[in-house]
């Protein structure tokens, strides 16, 4: 990752919280896509958003990889928007 694109992930993710992270995206996909998408089990076994939560708070590379989804639709939904 060059540094330009740190930097504009750094910005996106600034003063947004996990649990807001994780509201717009079982919102917008619902557990179940989460679960297709990524094969973590807080999105398939009794999914909550607190357990969801919890989970992600102690697990580096799960919180990473739902971070980095949230970036992408954050910019999916931006280009919808344009059209």
């Amino acid at each position: 990752m060059e540094i330009s694109e740190w930097n504009l992930d750094h910005e996106i993710l600034h003063w947004v919280s996990l649990k807001l992270i994780l509201e717009h995206l079982i919102e917008k996909y619902w557990f179940e896509e989460l679960d297709r998408r990524f094969k973590i089990n807080c999105f398939a076994s009794n999914p909550s958003l607190n357990s969801s939560l919890k989970f992600l708070r102690k697990t580096e590379w799960a919180r990473i990889q739902i971070q980095g989804f949230y970036i992408k639709s954050k910019i999916e939904d931006k280009r919808k928007a344009r059209k």
